[in-house]
């Protein structure tokens, strides 16, 4: 905190209250008193502000103060100003404005024609340039005093002293301390004050970086009485990403785009539903950004990027041109020199989806793929890009450049942290795919891709099970390929005539209409949950299964329709999987030419799929059929029956479509279900476990298949394990502390496995309750 001396030695009552309005200090100073973090910035203000509503300062406002540094027979005056940015309850509620050296300071120079001087170079040093301190402070003067000079004359201007020149800004901060002190213009406060605790009864010192530190008194002795007021606050400057040093704010020439004049247009486009969001919710961040757009800053002191295409003549004149031919031809044959700097990089994506076309010719690709349709991206660009398309688009084109744009959840690790190299969660997109394929990883995402959630937790884990899934359709195309399966040229899968191929085409069916539906409405984890649902369980475990018997049997017309039909299910299959696995499709829908009809080209380029059949009869019988075979070998599972023994079924109830349906399908329920017999009563058997499967019961007598005794002891120690468990897991996450202090991803890890534990306690109490009811 530093004293800014009244000019001429003028006098104020100062006066503060407490919130009652109670009077707690009143004394006359002689000075205002502003605090920093960045001393060395004093020798460029342009003014001190206040509140308009401070009542402390409203005598003093309107007149000058000295800046407390360099020269004293050269020091400059300064006014007193009001603004809305000074806060009346943060520290003295004065505030330096130095325009060339903070951001929100040069919006009050703005508002209020504050002078703005540069102090330092590129490298963080204190100006070296210029006439001396006197000749340069006199031309400061002036200005206050209502000379006029331009933003470039008041840029010339090197209001560092002589004796800071060439300083880095770290070292100059630590002479203007001195000085400032040396004078006695510190604003001093007793040694026991609350805000200088911290430093333990010693002035401090400033190390290279200019931080203050303290060093602890000699045991035996006492600090001084008084101590300068040093708050111990965090530096509001940013640091940079990489070299991890404090970023100096500087006044700089550099090249602006009118934005608010682009983005009324952008704005409109988006309110009239000319571009959507989805999730919807988004377009407020749009919105938001839109309506308080400030001038944007295209140039960049880089070496690489497009080169801004400006060229100067000797006099300074400016020459925008296509070319430097055309540049020369503008200015006369004049010799020219090119801006060194280069665009923005979100200046040149912005032109990303017409300048890729050919534009600004009218090429052939431009008029087909401008606009384009969806636009996917993370909601962290939505202003950074989305926003500027939408302002070049417009600009441009006289058109947005997309109808709908997407947004994606950002992925982090399984934990559901931000993936950095300092925690050691990286994973490395080409290392997944190296390891598990670039399918697998594409998949992986996709199914978990949720709209509307803001994170996509990824893992090694998840590669893999998209790796497992390919592997899977792998198999089963060379499954059906061993078994003769080959494209049909001009198959009708409507022209089928058995159940179980017209059940896997309206399923087919189903599976396309789930895909197309989800896509359409950017659903992607359900569009590719459908798939895999389709592919893994109908298309795999079931149709190929029940398909079996008929490829080894002896009916030649059945083995015909089926291998056309099963061909034909896995080209469908391959059309919407594509988007989700475009390699490992584009691979097998190749192969499937070997045998039979050769590929009418790319699967790329094939048309997009719909339902071909829809036969709820068939649907119907072999749902019926997947259910009973899916529901005995849960109570298989559930009452532990040994996986070699073979049951007996009974079916109880049945009316005469399920007696035929039985019938029908005896061979498939034995093998898959791993019955011996099967028959029918009026009766359930004694000691039989009983499901429900449409109108009938089926019974699975236990007799001699389990040890019912001992089966209910297993059952109730591992219910009392899970019991524990859960207790102890609960009674974690019911303790405060424990979710207050410990990792998020501990938390959620602690709350998935209470959900598992309970699952499974689920299945053991059904378990001992068909049991119960068998005894």
């Amino acid at each position: 905190h530093f004293k800014y001396p009244l000019a001429g030695g003028e006098t104020y009552e100062y006066v503060e209250k407490d919130e009652e309005g109670n009077i707690t200090l009143r004394e006359t100073r002689d000075y205002i008193s502003i605090a920093t973090t960045r001393p060395e910035t004093m020798l460029g203000d342009g003014a001190v502000a206040v509140h308009p509503d401070d009542e402390r300062y409203r005598p003093i406002v309107g007149k000058l103060c000295e800046i407390p540094v360099g020269p004293k027979e050269h020091r400059r005056l300064i006014p007193i100003i009001t603004d809305e940015y000074p806060d009346p309850d943060f520290g003295s509620g004065a505030v330096k404005i130095t325009g060339a050296h903070d951001f929100n300071d040069y919006g009050v120079a703005q508002r209020n024609k504050i002078p703005m001087y540069r102090l330092m170079d590129t490298r963080g040093a204190m100006r070296s340039d210029g006439a001396p301190y006197d000749v340069e402070a006199a031309k400061a003067q002036a200005i206050i005093d209502g000379a006029e000079m331009t933003i470039n004359e008041i840029d010339q201007i090197n209001i560092v002293p002589d004796d800071l020149r060439g300083l880095d800004r770290y070292e100059a901060r630590k002479h203007v301390i001195d000085q400032i002190t040396a004078e006695g213009l510190a604003v001093m406060v007793p040694a026991d004050h609350p805000e200088v605790a911290w430093m333990k009864g010693q002035a401090p010192e400033w190390n290279p970086l200019g931080r203050a530190v303290v060093r602890p008194l000699e045991e035996g002795t006492e600090g001084p009485a008084e101590l300068p007021m040093v708050e111990s606050k965090k530096i509001m400057q940013p640091f940079g990403d990489r070299s991890k040093v404090v970023i100096e704010p500087m006044l700089t020439d550099q090249w602006f785009v009118d934005a608010k004049t682009l983005a009324a247009p952008a704005l409109k486009a988006v309110q009239d539903g000319e571009t959507n969001f989805v999730p919807g919710n988004w377009d407020k961040t749009y919105y938001n950004w839109l309506n308080d757009i400030q001038p944007w800053c295209i140039s960049r002191q880089l070496w690489w990027g497009h080169q801004i295409p400006v060229w100067y003549d000797e006099e300074g004149n400016e020459y925008c041109a296509e070319s430097e031919e055309h540049a020369v031809a503008m200015a006369g044959g004049k010799a020219l020199t090119r801006d060194e700097d280069v665009l923005d990089t979100w200046f040149s994506s912005a032109l990303w989806p017409f300048s890729t076309l050919g534009w600004p010719n009218k090429t052939p690709e431009l008029e087909r793929y401008y606009k384009t349709d969806v636009l996917i991206t993370g909601f962290d660009i939505i202003f950074f890009w989305v926003a500027r398309m939408m302002m070049q688009g417009i600009h441009f084109m006289k058109e947005v450049p997309f109808h709908t744009v997407y947004i994606n959840s950002i992925v982090v690790d399984k934990n559901g942290k931000k993936m950095s190299k300092s925690l050691g969660n990286v994973l490395d997109p080409l290392e997944l795919i190296g390891q598990y394929g670039a399918d697998a990883t594409r998949f992986a995402l996709a199914s978990q891709e949720v709209q509307g959630r803001r994170t996509l937790r990824m893992s090694d884990q998840a590669a893999e099970g998209g790796q497992r899934f390919a592997t899977k359709l792998w198999n089963a195309a060379r499954f059906a390929e061993m078994n003769g399966c080959a494209r049909v040229e001009g198959f009708d899968p409507a022209t089928t005539r058995h159940t179980l191929n017209r059940w896997i085409a309206t399923e087919t069916g189903r599976c396309i209409a789930e895909v197309t539906k989800a896509l359409e409405d950017y659903r992607f984890n359900d569009a590719s949950g459908g798939v895999y649902r389709f592919v893994w369980n109908t298309f795999c475990d079931w149709y190929l299964e029940l398909a079996k018997p008929i490829f080894n049997g002896d009916d030649e017309a059945a083995k015909t329709e089926t291998r056309a039909t099963a061909a034909w299910a896995i080209d469908e299959i391959l059309k919407v999987l594509h988007p989700f696995m475009p390699f490992l499709t584009e691979e097998l829908w190749e192969r499937l030419g070997d045998e039979g009809v050769k590929a009418d080209g790319l699967l790329m380029l094939s048309a997009w799929p719909s339902p071909k059949v829809s036969d709820e009869a068939a649907a119907g019988e072999i749902n019926w059929l997947v259910d009973l075979i899916s529901e005995i070998r849960s109570v298989r599972a559930e009452m532990n029956i040994p996986a070699g023994a073979k049951v007996q079924l009974v079916i109880v109830g049945g009316n005469e479509q399920t007696q035929a349906r039985v019938a029908t399908h005896e061979s498939a329920i034995q093998r898959l279900a791993r019955a011996e017999a099967i028959s029918i009563a009026d009766a359930a058997p004694a000691g039989s476990a009983q499901i429900i499967v449409g109108e009938a019961t089926i019974c699975i007598p236990l007799a001699g298949v389990i040890d019912h005794g001992a089966e209910k002891a297993r059952l109730e120690k591992d219910a009392g394990k899970l019991d524990a468990e859960i207790s102890k897991i609960e009674k974690k996450l019911n303790n405060p502390k424990f979710v207050e202090k410990a990792p998020q991803d501990v938390v959620d890890g602690e709350k998935e496995k209470v959900v598992e534990a309970k699952a499974k306690l689920e299945k053991i109490q059904i378990a001992l309750g068909r049991l119960a009811e068998i005894s």
